[in-house]
């Protein structure tokens, strides 16, 4: 069960305080002494292998840091929420979610994690407790994620989280010196509340 701690969240539009805490893990906003932890996975070629970022420097880290510190609330079509994923104080990865549509009915989310610790359904429990944010507390309508269909470990966390991929674009985004497909995977209010990431689940499901 993913569920805020008492008195953290406040059920406004746009207002998300957090954290969020599910069964191993925390989810928090970004602080200034995030930026080691971050970089750790982030500088590795194979983590961003297929995302637009290019491998972080101690430089970027500390700019990004910076920035996502401000992430903390979905207020219009430009806002998002950026959040470090914790478990037992060490951060192990980070996760997004933005609206896609003026009137924050439709969201994306985002995750990338450290393989150090892959394996172990963390990835698929800090999805479900955004979902949960998503459809919960902001009341959207629909979920999407894009990603590579070369990055196979984000596509089984999207079928763990229920959602159905919905349409394989060919060569439509130039990145890293090649053409590249876009896997699109979506999700539906009411499939999440009899899904398997509805706010009743297990979040450490697998």
């Amino acid at each position: 069960m993913v569920v805020p701690r008492t008195g953290t969240q406040e059920s406004v539009s746009g207002h998300f305080v957090g954290p969020l805490h599910t069964d191993r893990l925390v989810l928090r906003h970004y602080r200034r002494d995030d930026v080691d932890a971050l970089l750790a996975f982030h500088r590795d070629p194979s983590v961003v292998r297929y995302l637009r970022d290019e491998p972080w420097t101690r430089a970027h880290a500390e700019e990004q840091v910076a920035k996502r510190m401000g992430f903390r609330r979905i207020d219009g079509p430009q806002s998002r929420i950026a959040l470090v994923v914790e478990l037992q104080h060490a951060a192990i990865g980070v996760v997004a979610l933005w609206p896609v549509d003026e009137s924050i009915s439709i969201g994306e989310v985002g995750w990338i994690f450290n393989p150090a610790h892959g394996g172990h359904g963390y990835a698929t429990e800090a999805g479900r407790a955004l979902l949960r944010l998503a459809f919960q507390h902001y009341g959207m309508h629909r979920v999407t994620a894009q990603l590579d269909p070369r990055n196979t470990a984000s596509g089984k966390v999207c079928d763990r989280l229920g959602m159905t991929k919905e349409a394989h674009l060919r060569q439509d985004w130039w990145n890293k010196g090649e053409w590249s497909d876009t896997a699109v995977y979506g999700i539906l209010r009411d499939e999440w509340v009899n899904g398997p990431a509805q706010p009743g689940s297990s979040a450490t499901s697998q």
